[in-house]
């Protein structure tokens, strides 16, 4: 299918919600759910990096995973180059799961530190029955060489790497099986800020060389305007502006889209010292008893009555620009 500006989108996500069961008492009795995910439509176009962003807590991690189907949707669809992935198990998920890959956040407890880096990257070829012996060995090898490790480590274990080599051997693991789409969960978030840009230099090469197509999940917004070219701003389960990265961070329309952009460090002390941060009050609400209307009405400095009595919803307010907010509904359409 078709995108709104006539790419073509890869991943197509439409109505998605993940709820985890909230259980009490001796009989796990269901008295609530978190709303994880809640009612989430969004498209990812072939070969761009779609920037993922909000704070901890917002849903974001468990929206990568729903859409690989490592958690099972409560509801919604996924379709991954026009396959509905909730209708697929066994042979076929695993045989579509080829073609789509995770990076996770923390090198140090996604890699099992009982194998050695060639069994851990070399898994996939034998999980897939692609490759073995010697053939295997080579592919290994390439793939280690590929990322910026010496082959020759392949017999060390995880724990003799640092933080960033080991990330490496993440990225070596999730490039094995050739795959078109690959969700980076945080990818840099657990590294030194040394490391961080090697990293992410590493990720668009490998892009350019594989045609690769990226959700990048993270909080820190100054890497999202490096390396993405959409952005989607998260909130309490929910999209809350989707837009280009120009849109996002020139024009930003919905409050929250706001104050996180005012908490981005700039490096020039003078416009540093000029700008006005925008403080938000209150805490995060719980995704199991989100606020009526809006989500973000607890919280919101323009908040009016429209905002906790109905519910936003994401819309395309400026060209190739959605939001989902009343006041810059009235805003814009004055």
């Amino acid at each position: 299918m078709m995108s709104d500006n006539g790419n073509q989108a890869m991943v197509e996500i439409t109505n998605l919600k993940k709820y985890f069961p909230v259980t009490q008492g001796l009989l796990r009795r269901v008295v609530g759910n978190v709303r994880a995910v809640d009612d989430v439509t969004l498209q990812i176009i072939k070969g761009e990096t779609l920037g993922l962003v909000g704070e901890s807590g917002c849903g974001k991690s468990t929206l990568g995973r729903t859409i690989l189907n490592l958690h099972k949707p409560t509801s919604g669809t996924v379709l991954f180059e026009g396959t509905d992935l909730s209708g697929l198990s066994g042979h076929d998920l695993r045989s579509m799961r080829a073609r789509m890959q995770i990076i996770f956040q923390d090198p140090y407890s996604s890699l099992n530190p009982r194998m050695t880096v060639n069994a851990i990257v070399g898994e996939p070829f034998i999980i897939h029955k692609i490759a073995r012996g010697t053939e295997l060995d080579q592919r290994v090898a390439q793939l280690l060489e590929r990322v910026g490790l010496n082959p020759l480590l392949g017999t060390r274990y995880p724990h003799e790497f640092s933080g960033g080599q080991r990330q490496r051997i993440g990225i070596a693991r999730a490039l094995a099986l050739n795959p078109s789409f690959i969700v980076a969960d945080e990818p840099i978030s657990a590294l030194d800020v040394s490391i961080q840009a090697q990293v992410v230099n590493l990720l668009e090469d490998l892009q350019d060389e594989f045609d690769l197509t990226y959700l990048f999940i993270t909080h820190d917004l100054s890497m999202v305007r490096y390396i993405c070219d959409r952005v989607a701003v998260m909130y309490l389960g929910k999209i809350v502006e989707l837009g280009s990265i120009e849109d996002i961070y020139d024009n930003p329309q919905h409050p929250y889209t706001q104050a996180l952009l005012s908490a981005v460090p700039v490096p020039d002390p003078i416009v540093e010292d000029q700008r006005q941060r925008i403080i938000l009050e209150g805490d995060l609400p719980s995704p199991a008893d989100p606020p009526t209307g809006c989500n973000f009405n607890t919280r919101c400095p323009i908040a009016f009555d429209r905002c906790f009595e109905e519910e936003p919803q994401l819309k395309d307010l400026l060209p190739r620009h959605d939001i989902a907010c009343f006041a810059a509904e009235e805003r814009l359409q004055v």
